[in-house]
């Protein structure tokens, strides 16, 4: 009865080691680089890293581009306040549309008088009233 328990005990180590030697391979194959999930989980890695790179040069792309675009909008509402600042200052001009073409009739019919020599000292540009 010895010799049979022996023998069974015997195969059972037999095939507990086959079992271990199939096993080991698999694992193998498993962890293989190339093809198996370990290359997969490489790649994976390699890709992550990729992305991390490409999206720190994106947000830095997008904080200068919102830096830029905030700039043009401040310009931009400067020459606005300017533009609404000569409009403005237009509407203090004397005259209307009107006295102005009745002025442009009456100097058709009366001659200029001719002009005189200018004093260096004078200012060039003097504002006559209306």
């Amino acid at each position: 009865m010895e010799l049979i328990a022996d023998i069974f005990l015997g195969a059972g180590a037999i095939g507990a080691g086959f079992y271990c030697f199939v096993l080991g391979r698999r694992l193998n194959r498993f962890n293989d680089l190339e093809k198996g999930v370990g290359g997969a989980v490489a790649v994976l890695s390699a890709q992550v890293d990729d992305l991390g790179k490409t999206l720190t040069a994106a947000q830095g792309a997008a904080t200068k581009s919102a830096q830029t675009l905030t700039d043009l909008v401040e310009r931009a509402e400067d020459t606005a306040r300017c533009l609404e600042m000569q409009m403005a200052s237009l509407h203090d001009l004397p005259g209307t549309p009107a006295a102005a073409a009745k002025e442009e009739a009456s100097k058709e019919t009366t001659p200029a008088p001719p002009a005189a020599p200018q004093d260096p000292n004078q200012p060039m540009f003097v504002r006559r009233p209306a």
